[in-house]
């Protein structure tokens, strides 16, 4: 069969479709947003109507005039200011908006890390021949398929701090600023160090038997080895993780919203909750689309940058 170019349209239009709807609309739609101050205002009116028989017919007076009742109406007015790039100068000034960064960042650093980090010990570790391996690797990949707003209410039962399992070693998970930072860690390396830990044993096997081998002639040292031949195989392929995981660890939302709530206080409150709350709790739609587009441009930023390192190394 040949294929023509309305048939290759119609093949393509529920993807265009769904790319046009879901991402280019929103993207535009938010900029615009962005822009403009959005202000709520609610009008309310009182006016006179007749009232009613439960038949439906006006209830009249002894002289045949309806008796009235006062009636209470309510019109939500929204209203759209152009400022142009006003709210995007306000991000630069906010405070709040300097320690959700702050908060973004340490969380970023300290949870790809050590995801990263225990991804290669473990990967390591299952590349050698242990007993049990194929069952303990399978019950290693459980947390993937745990929902993070699922992981986050899990661990809030766990580190709850009145009757939860851990309760009683007196650390206020939750309650403390710095404990509660790391709580959100902890469920993040919970969830994401099986995935690195999974692409890592992936690329370790993947490496060719005779270049280790060739290693282990010249010496017997398993670290030497790993430094010299194993890890420089395994950059490019940590540089993929370490990208893939940092998009979507500056983007933490759903740990942050099911087990904190951005508390105690603004402790743990990341840049895309602050753009939550901002947006649909303040209703200060144009100053959280600035917020978030601010956020997309400095993650495409960093994505851009060392996707040009990485093809300039090893393109």
């Amino acid at each position: 069969m040949r294929w023509t170019s309305r048939v290759r349209l119609v093949f393509l239009m529920p993807a265009v479709i769904w790319v046009l709807v879901f991402t280019v609309f929103p993207l535009g739609y938010s900029f615009y947003a962005a822009l403009h101050t959005v202000e709520n205002s609610t009008k309310v009116e009182r006016i006179k109507v007749p009232r009613m028989n439960r038949d439906g017919t006006p209830s009249l007076r002894a002289d045949g005039t309806p008796r009235m009742r006062t009636e209470v109406r309510r019109e939500t007015i929204t209203t759209w200011t152009f400022v142009g790039f006003d709210n995007f100068a306000r991000v630069f000034r906010d405070r709040q908006v300097h320690e959700a960064v702050r908060m973004t960042a340490i969380f970023v650093v300290a949870a790809v890390g050590t995801e990263i980090v225990l991804g290669l010990l473990l990967a390591f570790i299952f590349s050698r021949t242990i007993m049990a391996r194929g069952f303990l690797r399978a019950v290693m990949i459980l947390p993937i398929f745990a929902t993070p707003v699922a992981a986050g209410y899990l661990f809030f039962t766990i580190l709850y701090e009145e009757g939860g399992p851990l309760g009683w070693t007196g650390i206020p998970f939750l309650s403390n600023p710095s404990w509660a930072l790391f709580s959100v860690i902890l469920v993040d390396v919970w969830q994401w160090t099986p995935f690195c830990f999974l692409v890592f044993l992936a690329a370790l096997q993947s490496l060719p038997d005779d270049q280790i081998e060739a290693a282990r002639l010249d010496t017997h040292s398993h670290w030497d080895i790993w430094r010299e031949v194993v890890l420089p195989a395994l950059t490019p392929v940590i540089v993929i993780v370490f990208l893939l995981r940092l998009a979507e660890a500056v983007k933490v939302f759903d740990v942050v919203a099911s087990l904190t709530v951005g508390g105690p206080g603004n402790a743990t409150q990341s840049l895309s909750y602050l753009a939550f709350r901002t947006g649909l709790r303040f209703f200060d739609v144009g100053y959280a689309s600035a917020i978030a587009y601010l956020l997309l441009a400095f993650v495409m930023l960093i994505v851009t940058v060392f996707f040009k390192r990485i093809r300039s190394v090893y393109g």
